[in-house]
């Protein structure tokens, strides 16, 4: 069982938030609060029915050590939304390997697909992207990190199909501006900026009009090699590409 402090910490931000009443940390008793308890501030937010927007991405079902890693990067500066830094500030990195082996378990249905506004050239130019990529600017395909099925890869890499389009668009510009950044080699880093600001909306527009299939999982392995070493997915650097 994990300390009993982050419990206050985390439920108490959590029940300042408007409109996201939870039970009062004091009718918890100590040394018997469930984890389901213990996360009430993440299910506020990140709830099984998703508010589907920009600022609350579906973390259910993500690889466990994605998800732990985004936790850390929140806790040491990588990534900035404030809610989120303070929440995890002074959580222990056992008790974010927690969460995250949670969540991970986690498979809710996926979301509907969204409509999309984007004309036809752009839907084109983002389904290009996603499954082949581009050659000419050095852009892989996203489908060769994260999956054949876009649904991710055990035990680091995201899947990609049920976040909102908003929330894509928000985090490939994140990385073009530097706002965003993970562990050294910054892979993502790297492609965004290869990618102009058409790509992006294109990428996010054809992502957001797909829908995972109900028994997508994490893929526990992928084709090799990988087109780039990510700092965030372990062994990476003995499985890229010359």
């Amino acid at each position: 069982m994990l300390p009993h402090s982050p419990l206050v910490l985390v439920l108490a931000l959590a029940c300042a938030l408007p409109g996201m009443a939870l039970a009062a940390p004091a009718s918890v008793p100590v040394g018997h609060d469930s984890l389901e308890q213990r996360i009430k501030a993440c299910t506020a937010c990140h709830a099984p029915k998703e508010r589907h927007d920009a600022f609350f991405p579906r973390i259910a079902g993500k690889p466990a050590g994605y998800l732990y890693n985004q936790l850390l990067n929140f806790r040491e500066g990588r990534r900035q939304y404030p809610m989120m830094n303070y929440m995890v500030e002074h959580l222990p990195d056992d008790y974010l390997r927690e969460i995250a082996e949670y969540f991970a378990a986690q498979h809710p249905a996926p979301p509907p697909a969204q409509p999309s506004s984007a004309g036809a050239t752009a839907l084109a130019r983002g389904k290009q992207l996603v499954l082949h990529g581009d050659s000419g600017k050095k852009i892989p395909a996203c489908i060769s990190c994260h999956g054949e099925k876009l649904a991710g890869v055990a035990p680091a890499i995201p899947g990609l199909l049920g976040l909102p389009r908003d929330y894509i668009n928000a985090q490939l510009g994140a990385w073009k501006n530097g706002i965003r950044r993970a562990h050294a080699p910054d892979c993502m880093a790297q492609v965004a900026q290869r990618l102009s600001d058409a790509d992006v909306g294109a990428v996010s527009a054809w992502l957001g009009t797909q829908v995972a299939s109900a028994d997508a999982r994490p893929a526990s392995g992928i084709a090799l090699p990988l087109p780039l070493h990510c700092g965030g997915v372990p062994g990476s650097t003995a499985q890229v590409a010359p």
